[in-house]
C-alpha cells in the first residue's frame, strides 16, 4: 500500500468503441492531480476489431478467449517503453456487462501483465462494487472530482464523456473529497458513439462517422427519435448503467432509412439521451465539458449546445486531453486503491457503501 507520498502512475483504457488502447502518466497521491505525463495510442485494426466484437455480449467460449489473449497483446505493446513508472491501472476491454444479473465481465489478466512489465498493477476495478449492489460504473467519477478541483472550478459543473456509451458526472467542487455527501453524482446517459459506429461498419465498411461529415448531409426524422426517446431507461433515476449494446433498437430504428438520414438522427439520439438525463443533475450546471470521441463531432456538439441550458465545450477549453482523460482516470484510481482509498459509492455507482475497487498484482506474485 502506498502511504500518501506522489507516485508516476501508468494508466489504460480500452473502451465500448473499439478503437485501440489509450495509454497515459499521471503524478498523483490519489486524491489530487499533482502533474500530466506523457501519452500514447495504440490502435486496434480492422481485424481485431472484428475479434472484439465477435466476444461482444458472450461471457465464455472461443471469442472471449480470443478477445482476452488480444487484450493482454495490445496492452502489453501500448503499455511498454515508459519511464520511471512507479504503478500501473489496467482497466481492460469490457465485453459484457449486466450488474443486475451476471455482473460486469472486462477481459485482460492484470497478474499476467505485471510480470510482463515488470511493474506492480491494479486492475478489476468493477467486480468489488457489483458484489456490493453497485452498477460497477461508471468509475471515472472520483477523478472528475479532482479534475474540477484542478481547473479551479468554482460552481457545479458536469463531466461528460461521450464514448461507446454516453455518461455524464455532476460535480459540487465545493465539496472537500469526492466521496462527501453532495459531492457528485454519475450515470450513464445512454447510448453515444458506439451504435453510430457499428451503423457505419455495417452501411460503409467504415469505423465511425469520421468528424460527423455524412450525420451532417442528413436529416433527423423525428418519429425514429421520439419511438428511441420512448425507451424506460431515460425515467429511471440514477445511479444506472448501461451494456454497450443495450440500444441495439437504434440500428432498427432507422433500418429503413437512407444513410446520412440514419447518421444524422442516431447523432440526434444520442445527444437527446444526454438531455435527457440533466433532469436528474441536483442543480443545473454552470457548463458541461466533453470528453471521449464524441467531442470531435461538430454535429453531437452542435445539437448538444442547442439542446442544452449551459455552455458545452470540449475539455481541451480547460487544457485537459479528451483523448487521454480515461486512461488517466484509471491512473488516479489505482493510487487510490494502493491507497486504501474508495473508487466509488452510492452516489456514482449506487454501490450500498464506499468501495475500493481492484486487485493489485506484482511481478512474478510476489
Amino acid at each position: 500500500m502506498l502511504k500518501g507520498e506522489p507516485v508516476r502512475v501508468l494508466g489504460a483504457m480500452s473502451g465500448t468503441s473499439l478503437d485501440g488502447v489509450d495509454a497515459a502518466v499521471l503524478t498523483t497521491d490519489g486524491e489530487r492531480i499533482l502533474g500530466f505525463g506523457e501519452s500514447r495510442f495504440r490502435p486496434y485494426s480492422t481485424e481485431e476489431q472484428a475479434i472484439l466484437r465477435a466476444a461482444l455480449g458472450k461471457w465464455e467460449g472461443a471469442e472471449v478467449a480470443a478477445a482476452a489473449d488480444l487484450t493482454l497483446t495490445a496492452h502489453a505493446e501500448a503499455l511498454s517503453g515508459f519511464e520511471d513508472v512507479d504503478l500501473v491501472g489496467f482497466h481492460g476491454q469490457t465485453v459484457a456487462h449486466d450488474p443486475a444479473g451476471r455482473g460486469t465481465l472486462q477481459l485482460g489478466d492484470g497478474a499476467a501483465l505485471a510480470d510482463v512489465l515488470g511493474l506492480p498493477v491494479v486492475w478489476d476495478f468493477r467486480s468489488a462494487d457489483v458484489r456490493l449492489g453497485g452498477q460497477g460504473a461508471p468509475l471515472a467519477p472520483f477523478y472528475h472530482f479532482a479534475l474540477a478541483k484542478w481547473i479551479g472550478a468554482d460552481a457545479p459543473l458536469a463531466f461528460l464523456n461521450l464514448g461507446g456509451v454516453g455518461n455524464l458526472t455532476w460535480v459540487d467542487p465545493g465539496k472537500d473529497r469526492p466521496e462527501a455527501e453532495g459531492a457528485l453524482l454519475a450515470f450513464d446517459t445512454g447510448p453515444a458513439n458506439a451504435p453510430i459506429n457499428d451503423l457505419m461498419q455495417e452501411r460503409r465498411r467504415e469505423p465511425f462517422d469520421r468528424d460527423g461529415a455524412l450525420a451532417a448531409t442528413g436529416q433527423v426524422v423525428d418519429g425514429a427519435l421520439e419511438l428511441f426517446l420512448d425507451e424506460g431507461y431515460f425515467l429511471k433515476v440514477p445511479p444506472k448503467s448501461l451494456d454497450r449494446n443495450d440500444f441495439s433498437l437504434m440500428l432498427d430504428l432507422v433500418r429503413e432509412l437512407g444513410d446520412a438520414d440514419a447518421a444524422a438522427t442516431m447523432t440526434a439520439m444520442s445527444a437527446a439521451a444526454v438531455m435527457q438525463g440533466m433532469q436528474f443533475c441536483p442543480r443545473p450546471p454552470g457548463r458541461v465539458l466533453v470528453t471521449g470521441g464524441g467531442r470531435q463531432n461538430p454535429v453531437m456538439m452542435e445539437m448538444l449546445a442547442a439542446g442544452l441550458d449551459c455552455p458545452v465545450e470540449p475539455v481541451e477549453a480547460v487544457g485537459l486531453d479528451g483523448d487521454m482523460l480515461e486512461a488517466q482516470a484509471f491512473a488516479f484510481l489505482a493510487a487510490r486503491v494502493a491507497r486504501g482509498l474508495p473508487t466509488s459509492g452510492p452516489a456514482t455507482t449506487g454501490v450500498r457503501a464506499l468501495v475500493g475497487g481492484g486487485t493489485i498484482s506484482t511481478p512474478g506474485g510476489a
